[in-house]
């Protein structure tokens, strides 16, 4: 414990005086996230190798240091998949098939070569998955506005006025489609953006209440705890990493 101690007081010390800081948990988990909702082009967009700038160090071989960036990264990414809809077998068998290829690597190529070979078969899977729930193209594009809004004020006159559609049209069809309304939808989908960055990020609520634009801090707690049981305090205790 000593030692461990010891060891973070000198790398502390040596990243601050270098510079160097861990990457930006936001951009990370929006990679994850593209993954699990299977956009094929997004994930390519964005797919960088293993080892990077901010990925840290975990160990002096560089070959094994690659090996753990990779078992994390799989790891991430079968949660992700899970809550996403993969079936939970499926998804932990996939991770524990990339792992064993993993380990059998002998050099970084190899490591690097499987990084991407798994993103692309996780969201293929993905993509094939979300495709079989098929949906009218209006609330399919309210999707993606969702998607690419949720860290912006989102109105249902702006949905709208963006799709050329009326507000009793476009809540109708949408209600119809997927059971549940549009505001709800979208509280929904910034509560489940929340889990995750509870899960895999260090922002405090207040922070991630402010990213996802709720209206304040009390009206993030209020809406969490209507979807999933648990303040958000509670939330990240349970299920922190």
């Amino acid at each position: 414990m000593e030692n461990t101690a010891k060891d973070l007081t000198y790398l502390e010390f040596y990243m601050r005086e270098n510079s160097l800081a861990h990457s930006n948990p936001g951009p990370e988990i929006s990679f994850y996230d593209s993954i699990r909702r299977g956009d094929t082009e997004e994930v390519k967009k964005n797919l960088t190798p293993l080892g990077g700038k901010g990925f840290g160090v975990l160990s002096d071989d560089p070959v094994r240091n690659l090996k753990y960036h990779l078992v994390i990264t799989i790891a991430f990414i079968t949660r992700f998949c899970a809550d996403g809809g993969m079936e939970r077998e499926t998804a932990y068998n996939l991770s524990d098939i990339y792992i064993r290829q993993a380990d059998k690597a002998r050099t970084e190529e190899e490591i690097n070569i499987l990084h991407k070979n798994a993103v692309m078969d996780f969201t293929d899977r993905m993509n094939r998955l979300n495709k079989r729930n098929v949906c009218s193209k209006p609330v399919a594009e309210c999707f993606e506005y969702v998607y690419r809004h949720l860290n912006e004020r989102i109105t249902l006159s702006g949905i709208a006025a963006e799709l050329g559609l009326s507000v009793p049209y476009l809540s109708k069809i949408f209600h119809a489609e997927t059971g549940v309304t549009l505001s709800r939808y979208i509280s929904k989908k910034r509560v489940e953006t929340a889990c995750r960055m509870l899960i895999y990020s260090d922002y405090s609520a207040a922070d991630i209440a402010g990213f996802l634009s709720f209206s304040s801090h009390s009206h993030f707690i209020e809406v969490f705890k209507r979807e999933t049981g648990m303040t958000p305090h509670e939330y990240r205790r349970k299920n922190y990493r």
